[in-house]
């Protein structure tokens, strides 16, 4: 039992601050917050990703280059330029590491006022912290495994961001249905959105980039909308009006 409760929160605490931090603060700015919450999120985000931390500046600037060129072949990620899922995100961690090292010309629309901590960010993608966290991981499944078949777990930690950033870039522009017949390829991934933070929602995402809540129909339900309303309440964000 403790294994698969470290499981499932590795899950959805790395997802969480992916969705919440990376995406719809630096990447969409949603909502405001202050830089002390800032700084609280960006090492919140370290802790729950762990080995699998991405940087949210280069995740933010990559994800706007992802909504400007969607299915395009400046498109960071897009099924239609892969052959398969691995090459996709091969491609998608290349050019994602030559923003984050600063490597890659990057227009100034896609970086204004995206959150960095470059000092942070140094010490979070620095590989002996990934391997301290892997050794983490590692120690847990000896400490708690009870079957043989929980180790078939144990390699998802290592990659749990990379996980999640295949299972909306490739399959939500592959599979599911759409609300809204938008240019690019993007679908809805129902009932996957409810384990996936809303996520999975990627048509209604595409089609209204700066709404807070990715739930269009009555069906859907984004996870994270909630808990965004209550962190605006209790004054830790400010979520921007939109229209």
């Amino acid at each position: 039992m403790p294994i698969i409760i470290f499981f499932l929160l590795h899950h959805y605490l790395s997802l969480f601050s992916q969705t919440f931090f990376h995406h719809r603060y630096a990447a969409h700015k949603m909502f405001s917050m202050s830089r002390a919450w800032e700084k609280f999120f960006f090492i919140y985000s370290w802790i729950a990703q762990g080995s699998s931390y991405l940087s949210p500046y280069a995740y933010g600037v990559m994800h706007r280059m992802h909504h400007a060129h969607a299915d395009t072949e400046l498109d960071p990620h897009s099924p239609k330029y892969d052959s398969n899922v691995f090459t996709m995100m091969w491609r998608t961690k290349t050019i994602y590491h030559s923003i984050l090292t600063k490597k890659a010309t990057v227009d100034a629309k896609y970086t204004k006022d995206v959150p960095e901590w470059e000092a942070f960010d140094k010490i979070a993608n620095n590989w002996i912290g990934r391997f301290g966290w892997a050794a983490f991981y590692i120690t847990f499944y000896f400490v708690f495994v009870t079957q043989w078949w929980m180790w078939l777990l144990l390699p998802f930690h290592f990659i749990m961001g990379p996980v999640h950033g295949a299972i909306i870039n490739w399959f939500a522009h592959k599979y599911g249905y759409r609300n809204h017949p938008i240019e690019d390829t993007s679908k809805n991934l129902f009932p996957l959105e409810i384990i996936m933070w809303g996520e999975g929602l990627h048509n209604n995402h595409h089609k209204h980039p700066s709404n807070p809540n990715f739930a269009n129909k009555w069906f859907e339900f984004d996870l994270a909308y909630p808990v965004i309303r209550m962190l605006d309440w209790f004054g830790v964000i400010k979520l921007r009006k939109t229209n």
